[in-house]
């Protein structure tokens, strides 16, 4: 096995051009736990950790450019404003030690439709920056997995950035597991409120074979709370309507029986989670002012 270092972004791409099959590698909290069952056995491996703009982020009017190597803990200490969905989920990742070396685009590289920050880049919106010495390109976050652990990038593509919406409204991310910290997901469910264009998304982990974003029980629930005028009441979601969108939520996966639950788990477990936290979102959404006026029709603040 072959070790690259490059010092610069391009080094990096030249080499990535150079040698195809080189296997990127900055907190190693998937690579190195492949490679040491040897699951895996790259013919190279590269160390991007000297190259300084995967380790930047920039938070812009609308959006959050996120370097592929920022870890989880910067995520939580410094942009949970911004990006209060993926605050959420990458307190679900693993350990202290782990938030501190993994990252949003090591979790894209290995493509695991259990990888914590999916839903919540589904439910957010984002698109992933690929580049190659031939040159960029944007990625839609759905488009970007393409099966179990297989992503979009080309042969000679690197994750650069990862560009998500900042929040227009409140986020919320849940995840079931087989206990309570450090544990793979058995599924994971994230939604955000999109107030300014009167949207909702939601993103599901961890029931099929990639990471997935429920839009029939999207357009489900965006309708419901149009033609109720609940936008601008903030009123109290019918318990209809939140049955109706964690049904359609359940009805999008496409899960497997596993070592970690099984299929029907799965299905059942979306469903709870998704009406939980269209729960807790909804009332975030009351409570901080977004909606006009709360139940009794008094003012919100």
């Amino acid at each position: 096995m072959e070790f690259l270092r490059p010092a610069s972004w391009e080094e990096a791409l030249a080499a990535k051009a150079e040698h195809p099959s080189a296997v990127p590698i900055a907190g190693g909290t998937d690579v190195m736990v492949e490679i040491n069952f040897d699951h895996r056995r790259p013919t190279h491996l590269m160390d991007l950790n000297r190259v300084h703009e995967l380790h930047e982020w920039e938070i812009g009017d609308e959006t959050v450019r996120l370097g592929a190597s920022v870890p989880y803990s910067k995520i939580i200490d410094e942009l949970a404003h911004e990006l209060p969905g993926l605050a959420l989920a990458s307190h679900t990742v693993g350990s202290p030690q782990i938030r501190n070396r993994g990252s949003v685009g090591g979790n894209l590289g290995a493509a695991s439709p259990a990888g914590d920050s999916h839903p919540a880049l589904l439910a957010a919106g984002a698109e992933v920056e690929a580049e190659s010495v031939r040159g960029t390109r944007f990625i839609p976050v759905e488009d970007f997995y393409t099966g179990v652990k297989r992503n979009a990038l080309a042969e000679d593509e690197l994750i650069k950035r990862v560009h998500i919406k900042k929040a227009d409204g409140p986020q919320q991310f849940s995840k079931v597991g087989t206990r309570n910290a450090m544990v793979i997901a058995v599924c994971a469910f994230g939604i955000a409120l999109h107030p300014e264009t009167r949207t909702v998304r939601a993103g599901i982990g961890s029931a099929a074979p990639t990471p997935l974003r429920a839009r029939t029980a999207e357009d489900f629930l965006g309708a419901a709370l149009e033609e109720g005028g609940l936008w601008d009441s903030g009123r109290t979601i019918p318990p209809s309507v939140a049955r109706e969108f964690a049904e359609l939520c359940s009805g999008a996966c496409n899960p497997i029986d596993d070592v970690r639950g099984s299929a029907a788990y799965r299905r059942r477990a979306v469903g709870v989670m998704a009406r939980r936290t269209l729960g807790w979102v909804w009332e975030s959404y009351r409570a901080t002012g977004n909606g006009r006026t709360t139940e009794g029709g008094a003012q919100c603040a």
